[in-house]
């Protein structure tokens, strides 16, 4: 029987638009858009590369709370609010998911909010991480 687990956070934002920030169905993984929300202080950092750390925190805390880790990420959906903070982030990014490579969609949408700088969707395999991994580069 197929097994499913909804993670909440208690933002009130989970609440208002009654979703989960992460559902697991057996060991596939999706996690909701995410922000760099501080859950102990309710804050968002201003500072750019403060806030994407967070955001990546935040991801992997989520994670953990179901035996998954980042490593466990196949794809990843960053949406960024002004496209000046692309290398910033994508530097932030880079250090954090170095090796771990899950395929990658950046847009520059509006946010739901202008503190908003960044937020991040992930879609996880739990084990993907012990994995027998195969890597191919290819050329057109």
């Amino acid at each position: 029987m197929t097994s499913i687990v909804k993670v909440k956070t208690g933002s009130k934002f989970e609440e208002m638009g009654s979703y989960s920030r992460l559902v697991a169905v057996d060991n596939l993984i999706f996690m909701s858009n995410t922000a760099g929300r501080n859950p102990k202080t309710k804050l968002i950092s201003t500072d750019l590369r403060e806030q994407t750390l967070q955001v990546l925190i935040n991801i992997e805390t989520a994670l953990a709370s179901v035996d998954a880790c980042l490593a466990d990420i196949v794809a990843a959906r960053v949406f960024i609010q002004f496209p000046e903070d692309v290398d910033t982030i994508m530097a932030v990014y880079g250090e954090k998911m170095r090796n771990i490579n899950p395929t990658l969609t950046m847009t520059s949408p509006p946010l739901g909010s202008p503190e908003y700088r960044v937020e991040i969707e992930v879609t996880a395999y739990r084990g993907a991480s012990k994995a027998d991994i195969k890597e191919l580069t290819i050329t057109p």
